[in-house]
């Protein structure tokens, strides 16, 4: 059985836990290593259990935990090679253990495909993940829906995908003007609406489910992010199971099963 668990989803800390028989993924560790244990430890895991960490690129809420985690286990960390000289400056724990995703890798029955996002963190990357249960795809921090993106994800059974902001509440709320215009931009975030198309485009090939990931606190709401994806997906017909990543805590067990197109 291949499991996915959110251990936190947003702006103050990232971290994503699949599970494939013994063969234990992180991706990323933007909490700390004691939230990290702690979350693990709810699943019957500890740090030493897990067999790689795959990191998307490198803002503080995708790596603040990297460094303690390093110096408590052995275990390798893959990232792309800019991503993965960016953090060996950073880390000199990483001597030895960094492993660069130049093509698919296979940790046990599980193949990770890494494919480029378009954000503000030199080679940034999302994921595709293939175990015999079917296939698992992690697209956040990206300011539109990549070519490679939107080549590789169709088809994934599971689909943890960016959800980050509203953008009517982000264009009328109180970030500052430079900082609305990252978001906004082509190398910022996924707004509800580009969320919905994906979502749209994911499930006519058969996503069998989808989970919103990444929401900001400031500019968005769980009930807005469904509603917005959900209203999508209701007009073409299609209905896979859709939820939404818990911010802070520990989210529900996500089991990976092939993917089969749901109509209403």
């Amino acid at each position: 059985m291949t499991t996915v668990h959110t251990l936190a989803s947003g702006s103050s800390g990232n971290a994503l836990v699949l599970s494939c028989g013994d063969v234990h993924l992180l991706v990323d560790a933007g909490i700390s290593c004691r939230r990290i244990g702690a979350g693990l430890g709810e699943l019957g895991l500890e740090p030493a259990d897990l067999a790689a960490v795959f990191i998307t690129h490198t803002h503080t809420d995708h790596v603040s935990g990297l460094r303690t985690l390093l110096r408590r286990t052995e275990i390798p960390v893959y990232a792309t090679g800019i991503t993965g000289r960016t953090l060996a400056v950073r880390l000199p724990e990483l001597a030895g253990r960094l492993e660069e995703l130049r093509r698919p890798v296979s940790l046990g029955a599980v193949e990770v495909t890494a494919f480029p996002t378009a954000h503000d963190a030199p080679g940034s990357c999302g994921f595709r993940f293939d175990t015999p249960d079917g296939a698992v795809g992690l697209l956040t921090d990206t300011g539109y829906v990549t070519e490679e993106a939107a080549d590789v994800l169709p088809g994934v059974a599971l689909a943890v995908l960016e959800a980050n902001h509203d953008v009517e509440t982000l264009r009328s709320g109180p970030y500052p003007y430079y900082l609305k215009r990252r978001i906004l931009g082509d190398e910022g975030h996924l707004s509800n609406e580009s969320a919905a198309r994906f979502a749209v485009t994911l499930a006519e090939q058969g996503t069998a489910e989808i989970v919103l990931a990444h929401l900001s606190r400031e500019n968005n709401t769980p009930a807005m992010a469904r509603n917005a994806v959900e209203t999508a997906l209701s007009a073409a017909g299609l209905c896979p199971a859709l939820s939404v990543a818990p911010r802070d805590t520990l989210g529900q067990a996500h089991v990976v099963r092939g993917g089969t197109i749901c109509r209403k």
